[in-house]
């Protein structure tokens, strides 16, 4: 599950309409989806997974938390998002090193789209950072975040770190 500090950063980043309709991508097993479905009530999310054990878990959490506006697409991204509907908003969790095309393909179904993805790998940050040279982004914004949690040490309460997270934030258009 994602750190519910930055599942709220890349909501908001997100800017979701409550008839939004949205892709979250790498859904993995629907924190991020849930939470979209429950903000865009009068839209419609679809959670698109490539893991098969990921897919059981997500359908309980959505009837869990009541997401009747959330479809679950099993399939590796962008092949499996060919038929969806043009997006008005995409988070992309995860990629399988698919970026580019993810990307691309989003950006055919609605130029306008606003986007959120976010890497812990300094893999994931290069080619990210590329696509937001290389693509027609009318603005885009990148943030680092570290998020530290407490831990009982005896009598103490010490601070232990989580790896950083790069989010980033990228609306369609012309530049």
């Amino acid at each position: 599950m994602t750190k519910s500090e930055v599942r709220s950063v890349c909501l908001s980043k997100l800017r979701l309409t409550e008839k939004a309709v949205a892709w979250d991508v790498g859904a993995g097993t629907g924190s991020v989806c849930v939470e979209m479905a429950l903000q865009a009530r009068k839209g419609h999310v679809y959670a698109i997974e490539r893991k098969d054990e990921a897919v059981p878990v997500l359908e309980e959490n959505r009837r869990r938390f009541g997401a009747d506006n959330l479809t679950i697409v099993p399939g590796l991204a962008p092949e499996a998002c060919g038929d969806l509907p043009a997006p008005t908003h995409a988070f992309i969790g995860g990629s399988a090193g698919n970026m580019w095309e993810i990307l691309a393909l989003l950006l055919e179904k609605n130029p306008g789209i606003r986007i959120v993805a976010t890497a812990i790998t300094l893999e994931s940050l290069a080619e990210l950072s590329e696509c937001i040279k290389r693509f027609p982004f009318a603005e885009t914004e990148v943030i680092s975040m570290t998020v530290a949690k407490s831990k009982k040490a005896g009598p103490y309460n010490l601070m232990t770190g989580q790896n950083p997270i790069y989010i980033f934030t990228m609306q369609g258009g012309t530049r």
